[in-house]
């Protein structure tokens, strides 16, 4: 086979500007919120005019979370931005996700309570994209939303046309991507009700078009929404950050010869590596989103069948007023005040902060978390380091526990976490997990399979990165 390249992005999450993102409901949303809203479509725009001018490859790959929450007129002018691609004479594939349709529960988000009837009514309609904000003159902007069924015929041109195998219920599709290569493009939102594993139906369809690239000596690699292999060990005690049953189905892929996942959904930046009972290798790389710190591209070489080299692009800069912070700082920046706003608002609006968590009506957290809250306005590193008898470093002894916080969560989802053994930052991490060490010890906790974890080595490997660069490396698949 001849090597061959694709570009990979994900979690686009088109927002039409016109929409309206802006008002007091918009900013309260914004206050805890990761990705952007209302510099969307500036920030595609920017992301595709790159990939439509490189020529380092003509083939795009997009992992899901096309729009923003399912929004029509977003779905229609993200399809222009396509459309300008294949013009260019690129070929693009995409899967889509669960934001880019709304016809299910859990899609539905408001700042009011509505009855089960009225969601019935919303979700036979497909009325309400589930966001509403308010412009300036207090106009609300009720944008018409897309039912998934509407999915396979908006993005026909752009995976299931070029198909040799398509499973229409699900959404997913083969595709002879390159001369001795093959892509698994999976989507499995199943039956719009819940976050669901792929069902027997769909599980005997993978296995079967597995067995068929093998059988005609094909390289398979798979695009998969939702992560096959946690980003981080924290998030594999998360049921909504990893694909559930995922030990079932990258068994499976790995030892019939899929050993690569290109995925996105948790917007962080990781690559993963698992060893099956058989021996068989299985990657997850899983890639941040283009509108939200870490916001990254991927550029993927395929050597030969066996060795595939990764590349990390960050998101180019995009025409906004970022007061002259490039598009990396500004999402940096984004992401530091989400986190910051929670620890500020934990000592004046308790019961906020818990709603994020599902906690609001535990009243009896309140008074605790505004102490809390309290101390992270005002407490140093150096000053947590006295109470708790651990060595601090001169370097970071005035710098204040919530920034210390910030950092450490950003860098989970940037990835390459820098929290490790041998840094100042590190090893009062450390110092402070073998602290806890033996109460650690005493928590029985089983990750999403079922499987036991080791807590103290979660926590770990999750505050730094002792393994595989999650930016730019080359994968052995075999």
């Amino acid at each position: 086979m001849k090597e061959a390249k694709f570009y990979l992005i994900t979690d686009t999450h088109y927002f039409k500007s016109s929409l309206g993102a802006k008002g007091k409901s918009y900013d309260k949303v914004m206050r805890y919120e990761q990705k952007c809203f209302a510099e969307t479509q500036s920030i595609n725009e920017s992301v595709f005019e790159f990939l439509g001018n490189s020529e380092e490859a003509d083939t795009i790959l997009i992992a899901g979370d096309l729009s923003f929450n399912g929004e029509k007129e977003s779905h229609l002018e993200f399809i222009k931005l396509l459309k300008k691609l294949q013009k260019k004479g690129k070929r693009v594939f995409v899967i889509t996700a669960g934001h880019d349709f709304n016809d299910r529960p859990f899609a539905f988000e408001s700042d009011k309570k509505v009855s089960l009837s009225d969601k019935k009514q919303l979700f036979d309609t497909s009325y309400d994209c589930g966001y509403t904000f308010f412009d300036d003159g207090g106009v609300k902007k009720r944008p018409e939303g897309t039912k998934r069924d509407e999915l396979f015929d908006l993005y026909y041109d752009f995976g299931f046309k070029q198909a040799i195998a398509v499973d229409r219920k699900h959404l997913s599709y083969v595709v002879q991507l390159f001369d001795g290569v093959r892509l698994l493009a999976l989507n499995n939102d199943g039956d719009c009700k819940e976050f669901i594993t792929y069902d027997d139906e769909q599980m005997n369809w993978i296995k079967e078009q597995a067995e068929k690239a093998k059988e005609d000596g094909q390289m398979m690699f798979a695009m998969n929404h939702y992560p096959l292999l946690p980003g981080q060990p924290l998030f594999g005690l998360i049921p909504t950050a990893v694909q559930e049953n995922s030990d079932k189905i990258t068994d499976m892929l790995a030892d019939l010869g899929v050993h690569l996942v290109f995925t996105g959904h948790m917007h962080n930046q990781s690559i993963n590596e698992k060893i099956t009972s058989k021996g068989n290798k299985f990657y997850d790389v899983c890639t941040g989103s283009v509108i939200a710190c870490p916001a990254y591209m991927r550029l993927v070489t395929i050597e030969d069948e066996a060795t595939v080299d990764i590349k990390s692009i960050p998101t180019p800069d995009f025409q906004w007023d970022t007061n002259g912070r490039s598009c990396k700082k500004y999402l940096e920046d984004m992401f530091d005040s989400m986190i910051l706003n929670l620890l500020n608002d934990m000592k004046t609006n308790p019961k906020v902060v818990l709603k994020k968590f599902g906690a609001d009506n535990a009243k009896a957290l309140y008074p605790v978390v505004k102490v809390v809250g309290k101390i992270f306005s005002v407490a140093t590193v150096g000053n947590a380091c006295k109470l708790m008898f651990i060595k601090c470093s001169p370097e970071i002894k005035n710098m204040l526990v919530k920034n210390y916080v910030a950092e450490l969560v950003r860098g989970i989802f940037v990835g390459n976490q820098t929290f490790k053994e041998g840094t100042p930052k590190g090893d009062v991490f450390m110092a402070v997990l073998k602290k806890i060490h033996p109460i650690l010890q005493k928590i029985n906790v089983k990750d999403i399979n079922g499987n036991p974890v080791d807590l103290y080595d979660v926590l770990k490997n999750t505050a730094g990165n002792y393994d595989i660069d999650d930016y730019d490396a080359v994968l052995k698949l075999k």
